[in-house]
């Protein structure tokens, strides 16, 4: 009987184990306040400016008078959504928005992956830095100062483009008026501004690569391209996957600050995307409204894309969001 109750005593006070946890666990919290502290002020931007906003996409489903206010703006009956649909250029612009989408999963994706197996194979240390350094540098320049430097360069007047076609004799052509080339120009200049940047993720997930496997594959006589292929590529798989399926996710977001600052009238018919377009109907004319009702049509089909690419890699692999 002594030893049940004893039993049961232990049972109801808490273990020295468990109070020793809490102990360190409080000394950790204590330790870390001032990083809490920190973190408060992201969380509160976050909130107030993405959060809290997400009321006013009820704006896309009202005939929205400022005067009025969003709340009491009368409803309008899917009157915006129908709009776009019926609208003559809906299909110009989805198209151009696939395209260009297509695009850059196509060219600009696997860049970032083929530099980072590259730079891996890179001995010195000082040349592999330097190459990361300038491949990222354009990362953190905007597309307004990007924009402005390629219009420079593809100048036919005062380019580097013109110069060459002058000393060839012939008449430098406008490069982005051309329908047929602003495109491939769209995903070079993407390509060249992006590349770097993803590499970085990329290396650091090379970096975890266990050593001896490269080890084990010197012995075996394998070379460097296939250990490449048969160690590091399928190393960095599931980091890959998960960047995959968030750019299928934001596939209706094909470049909109790039497009704004290289596009022109004459080149709609293959550069007006959604967003261009929404940006010219919504906050030109002054529509709000409307451009709401396009994003939020956009966010639709993304998080529709994101399931099921998630759910179809998950269904064929280990691998995924969740």
């Amino acid at each position: 009987m002594r030893v049940s109750v004893s039993s049961a005593a232990s049972r109801g006070r808490p273990s020295q184990t468990r109070l020793r946890v809490r102990a360190e666990r409080a000394k950790l919290t204590k330790r870390m306040a001032l990083l809490y502290v920190f973190l408060v002020v992201p969380v509160v931007v976050l909130f107030i400016f993405h959060y809290i906003p997400i009321y006013g996409i009820v704006i896309a489903f009202k005939d929205f008078k400022i005067n009025k206010g969003i709340l009491r703006s009368p409803w309008n009956n899917f009157e915006h959504f129908r709009m776009l649909f019926a609208n003559m250029y809906f299909g110009r612009i989805m198209r151009n928005t696939l395209l260009i989408s297509a695009y850059r999963i196509i060219f600009e994706f696997p860049a970032p992956i083929i530099l980072a197996l590259l730079l891996n194979e890179i001995g010195s240390m000082a040349v592999k830095r330097t190459i990361q350094t300038v491949s990222y540098l354009p990362h953190f320049m905007s597309w307004v100062v990007l924009s402005g430097i390629i219009v420079e360069v593809l100048s036919p007047q005062r380019g580097i483009v013109g110069y060459v076609y002058r000393l060839l004799g012939r008449d430098a052509p406008n490069l982005l008026m051309s329908t047929r080339l602003f495109r491939p120009l769209l995903i070079m200049t993407a390509v060249w501004k992006e590349v770097g940047w993803g590499t970085v993720i990329y290396l650091a997930a090379i970096s975890s690569v266990n050593p001896e496997l490269y080890e084990s594959a010197s012995i075996d006589g394998a070379n460097r391209l296939r250990k490449a292929m048969a160690i590091t590529l399928p190393s960095i798989i599931p980091v890959i996957t998960i960047l995959f399926i968030l750019r299928i996710g934001s596939i209706l977001n094909a470049g909109f600050d790039q497009i704004f600052n290289l596009a022109n009238p004459i080149v709609y018919e293959v550069g007006d995307i959604i967003d261009t377009y929404s940006y010219r109907v919504g906050l030109i004319e002054l529509r709000y409204e409307f451009s709401t009702a396009v994003g939020l049509f956009k966010n639709a089909i993304g998080i529709i894309l994101l399931l099921l690419t998630n759910l179809i890699v998950k269904s064929y692999s280990d691998y995924g969001l969740w």
